[in-house]
């Protein structure tokens, strides 16, 4: 006997944890006044490039004497760029708790040879952050986009530490509050939570972080793309809009509209109030259903942008399986994009909830979970 679809159906199937859900009001049309086929060293070119940075700064609240920077490879690209920069100095600790940051314990043992002191929990736990001595380098993910994991916040990192924190920010920017004094090496991309294009990544470096650039030569060799000083001082023009590299002049002015989306409801706080909408629709969801539940085991330390779920009822044969059947039916039915679990992680969903998606959507997908979980279980026999 066929199960009954609900009735209702999301305006916007898109859950995808990156590039995101465009903004509500997005239309191609906005985009007219994009200076293509200029040169972005023209003045028009970096007149978009430091609105970008200045609106940055201004929609996130980032201290004013700190740098911001757009640079190439969209948050990978800012992550390696700081790593290759400025570790070596001191002892460094690496933060792991899911794959992006293992990504990171990767490159800075195996690829920069650094005999750092690394920590890592499972998915769904983060690991002792009172063990953590910030007197050291320390490099983690504030957000675990791929685990649904964040640091609940700042309060581990000393004000008076002699070491740099390298925070990799690109799915907590813009859906959470971050503590800038806390934070010396901050990256994200514009495509995860204002939904923006691929490809561009920002860095954001505290005075302390431009005080290492400029006192410290690392032991090995820099590509020109990564390069943030020359003769020992910093390229300050990269920080007002002479970029490393060619940027997209579109992308920019998609980045352009997005922040003034984002101040449109209410900036930050606004922003913050969306993913919070979101991601509880999703939590008191599966609170109320008992073969499914948040990765994240402790609710002080749920993400809610990439809220990571898992299925739990016992009829289930392959998780794996089940869990990619369940998400390829929702896409089927035009109900939900690209929602499984991410290839690293463990079997389930991960549904993106930063504040461009509606939380209307939300609440006309979960019935649609719970459709597609029975027809799967009875599919399964």
């Amino acid at each position: 006997m066929a199960i009954a679809q609900p009735a209702s159906r999301p305006a916007n199937p898109r859950f995808s944890s990156g590039p995101c859900a465009k903004p509500p009001t997005y239309d191609l049309s906005k985009l007219a006044s994009a200076p293509l086929g200029r040169s972005h060293r023209a003045a028009v070119g970096k007149e978009k490039l430091l609105a970008a940075i200045e609106g940055t700064r201004e929609v996130l609240g980032i201290p004013a004497d700190y740098k911001i920077g757009i640079v190439p490879a969209s948050d990978t690209g800012a992550v390696e760029m700081a790593m290759w920069n400025l570790l070596g100095e001191r002892k460094v600790e690496v933060l792991a708790w899911e794959s992006f940051g293992a990504g990171w314990v990767t490159d800075v043992v195996k690829q920069l040879k650094i005999d750092a002191e690394v920590k890592t929990a499972d998915y769904g736990d983060i690991v002792d952050l009172a063990t953590v001595d910030t007197d050291n380098d320390v490099v983690f993910t504030w957000n675990g986009t791929t685990s649904g994991v964040r640091v609940p916040n700042g309060d581990w990192i000393k004000n008076d530490r002699e070491g740099l924190t390298i925070c990799d920010a690109t799915s907590a920017a813009f859906a959470q509050e971050l503590p800038w004094q806390k934070l010396d090496v901050t990256t994200f991309s514009w495509q995860k939570v204002l939904g923006g294009e691929a490809a561009h990544g920002v860095i954001v470096l505290s005075p302390r972080a431009v005080e290492r650039l400029e006192s410290y030569t690392p032991a090995w060799p820099l590509p020109k793309i990564f390069r943030l000083t020359k003769g020992g001082k910093l390229i300050d023009g990269i920080f007002t809009g002479a970029t490393i590299n060619t940027p997209s002049m579109l992308a920019v002015e998609d980045y352009l509209f997005a922040l003034d989306w984002a101040r449109s409801v209410g900036g930050l706080e606004g922003l913050i109030g969306r993913a919070n909408a979101n991601a509880n629709a999703i939590h008191a969801f599966a609170y109320a259903n008992d073969w499914i539940e948040n990765l994240a085991n402790d609710p002080a330390t749920r993400s809610n942008t990439s809220v990571c779920l898992k299925f739990t009822d016992k009829r289930i044969k392959d998780g794996a399986s089940f869990a990619k059947a369940v998400a390829k039916r929702l896409e089927a039915e035009g109900i939900a994009y690209d929602i499984g679990a991410y290839r690293d992680a463990p079997a389930g969903l991960r549904i993106w909830c930063g504040g461009t998606v509606e939380t209307a959507d939300i609440e006309a997908m979960l019935p649609w979970l719970a459709w597609a979980f029975e027809a799967e279980i009875a599919a399964q026999g």
